[in-house]
Formats: C-alpha cells, structure tokens, sequence
C-alpha cells in the first residue's frame, strides 16, 4: 500500500486502486488478463507479454464529465460534525447512487486547467443563485460540465442546462468566457430529457471552434463535443502502435477496421496498408472519421455506418472484397455471437483484437479458437489507480 494523493478517495467511485503501489497495480492488471483468458476462456496460449504501464499516472485524461446537484453528498466525517454544509455541488456520482453527488474540490485525472474552470462555475453558480439540478425531482437549470483538453493545448468545455433560461444561460456562458480566454471551444446544450446524454441533443458554440484537435505522429484528429477519442491520448499511441505492429502490415493489405469508431485506428494504419474500411454503428462518429481522413490527407479509407451484425455479411465481402487483416476494437460487451461467426466465416489470415474487457474478450476468443491461432497477447494500462486493463491479441488463421 502507499500514501493517497486524493483528499475525495474512498468516497469518489474513481481511482480505486491509487492505495497501490503502481507496479503493483500492473501486476494485478496483467493476472486479471492471465485469470479471464484461463479461467473463461479457457483459451490454449503460450505467453503474456509484460504489460505496458502509462508513463503518467496522474492527470493523463482528456475528458472529464462533473454533475451538478443541489442535495451534495455528505461524506460520514460531516454527517458526524453535525455543522452546516453547503449542499450545491459539482462532482463525481457516488458508486451506486444515481442521485448522489459528492462535490470535488481537486481531481488529479485532469491537468490543473479542469481544476479551475469547475470550481469558478460552481462557485459562480453559488454566488448569483443559478439553480442546481436535482435529478429526482427534475428541477434547477445547471445540469452538467464537461471538460476536454487536447495535447496540443485545445480546451473544450460544454456546460449543459436543464432548460432554456435564457438570461441564466448568456451570465454562466459569459462569466466563463472572460475568465478563461484560453478556451478554444465553448458551448452548451439544453436538455429537458430524464438522462444526461447528449448524443440526440443539439449544441451550441458560444464562443471558438466546434471542435479541439489531438495529434499522433503526423496525424491530426478534430474531437467534438459528441466525438469519442481515447480519454488517455498518451497510452492510445502506444495502444495503437500495438496494434500496428502486431498486424505486421507491408502496405499490400485490405484492412477491415471493425467498430472503428471515428476512425482513429484505421487512419492511424493506412499509410502500412493498401486500404482501410471501418465499419461503426454510430452516422456521426462515421462522419467524424471521413473529416479525419480529409484532413490528414488520406485517401485509402473509407467508412460505412450501420450495426456490425446486419452490415458485415458475405454482400459486404463481396462488394468492398476479401480482408486480409481484420481490426475489432468492440465495447466492454464484446462482439455480438453474430459477429463473432461472420468473422470465422470471412476468415481473414489475421485478426487483430482489441479490447477494454479482457473478460467479453476471452469469451469471444474460445469460439474463434475454432479457426485461429493465438499467437500474441500484449495488456496496456490506459488507466492508472484503476482496475480497468487494454488488452491487444493477434489471432493467426489456423
């Protein structure tokens, strides 16, 4: 064990692990894939390459995503006090409180940049009586912030209101502003919905760019307000450079790039291949990787939108041709049993699979070790203080 930094840890539902000494934490992440891989998939494997451990373990996020709540979470050292507290906060839920919000003072997932802007706006807040959220009750107008930075020093920021008062709206928006000119992106959503996504919701640019970017090697990519991007941008470079290089590409392959999001990886490749097809369920995350394509310059991708089980049929292969090389990089779920046959009955001569759950991901290996190969397993840590693990294997065609 070792000293916490954070004065919120033990009642925040994030960083778990930071009692743990970080190698430690690689450990166990390296035996949780080692656990899954035995124990569920009962998968026939030779080794597990050393986990690669981020270089930073502290304020290595992009993103972060803080609530507003007029009823603040009491940690038990207040409830015992018996003093008053000021109960709007703006926070982290608490783990298994839908309702429950417990105000952050000092978050270190972010740089400090993040730090600042979320308590000026709670505190601003405060002092001109802006009504905070309250979820059960379906009242107040603050309802949620969202911060993003990029590594090139882009800051986005997306306050969301609960209704559209329009004189609240213009005093929040304009406080920030001028209090931080350093934000290359401002905007806001009203959202009168019962949940907090913002996918289906329009946005407005107050002030900047509808977009911030992020670089990788020689590659830029714009990130909006609904893109998705790696929340840990300096361990997605190696994550992808991983995945590069275990598809051992000689610039002479047809690649599909299964749930390709906004096409982060199969831009990311197609300079080592002949040409690239991502397939994703989500039309705006598709239109995001035809913009990243543009902008970059590259023009041997191309993309379609649709559900992975319906699109990937034997019409698709014959239309966009036979791959050589297929990429799945599936949600925490893993890949739908139907995705999962398609792909024996494709049978490229590599499959590259990625994933965030090395538990759905065992799962889903024991029924492609029908056909396959397990030739390569290489874990990475995209989040520090958590138990949460990449996991990268290359499947050779039997």
């Amino acid at each position: 064990r070792q000293e916490v930094l954070c004065d919120h840890f033990g009642t925040c539902g994030g960083c778990k692990w930071q009692h743990l000494d970080y190698q430690k934490q690689l450990h166990y992440k390296q035996k949780q894939v080692k656990d899954n891989f035995e124990r569920i998939g009962k998968l026939d494997f030779k080794e597990i390459t050393p986990i690669l451990g981020s270089e930073k373990t502290e304020y290595y996020r992009n993103k972060m995503e803080y609530t507003f709540s007029d009823t603040a979470w009491l940690t038990y050292e207040q409830v015992k006090s018996d003093d008053e507290f000021e109960r709007r906060a703006l926070g982290f839920h608490v783990p298994g409180q839908f309702d429950k919000i417990l105000n952050i003072d000092k978050c270190y997932l972010q740089i400090d940049i993040s730090n600042e802007i979320r308590n000026a706006v709670r505190d601003f807040g405060r002092e001109n009586d802006i009504p905070f959220f309250n979820i059960k009750e379906q009242t107040g107008l603050l309802r949620t912030l969202m911060i993003r930075t990029s590594n090139i020093g882009n800051i986005m920021v997306v306050v969301q209101f609960y209704h559209n008062d329009e004189e609240n709206i213009e005093k929040t928006m304009h406080f920030i502003a001028e209090k931080f000119s350093q934000i290359s992106s401002l905007m806001y959503v009203i959202n009168g919905k019962g949940n907090d996504t913002i996918t289906d919701q329009e946005i407005v640019l107050y002030r900047g760019e509808p977009f911030i970017t992020e670089k990788m090697e020689d590659l830029s990519f714009r990130v909006g307000p609904k893109s998705f991007y790696q929340t840990n941008a300096d361990q997605a470079y190696v994550l992808y450079k991983v995945t590069r290089d275990l598809a051992q590409l000689t610039g002479e392959e047809l690649v599909y790039d299964l749930y390709t999001g906004t096409g982060t990886i199969a831009n990311f490749i197609a300079k080592q291949a002949k040409y690239v097809i991502g397939v994703e369920y989500v039309e705006a995350a598709i239109e995001d990787a035809e913009i990243n394509s543009n902008l970059n310059k590259i023009e041997n991708t191309s993309f379609y939108a649709g559900d992975m089980k319906d699109i990937l049929n034997k019409r698709f292969v014959q239309d966009n041709g036979q791959p050589d090389v297929i990429i799945v990089d599936p949600p925490r779920a893993g890949m739908h049993i139907d995705v999962v046959d398609t792909l024996l009955q494709i049978a490229p001569q590599k499959i590259i699979y990625v994933s965030c759950n090395p538990a759905t991901q065992a799962r889903d290996l024991e029924i492609l070790q029908s056909k396959y190969i397990i030739d390569a397993i290489q874990p990475v840590d995209m989040f520090p203080h958590t138990h949460h693990v990449e996991n990268v294997v290359r499947l050779i065609l039997k």
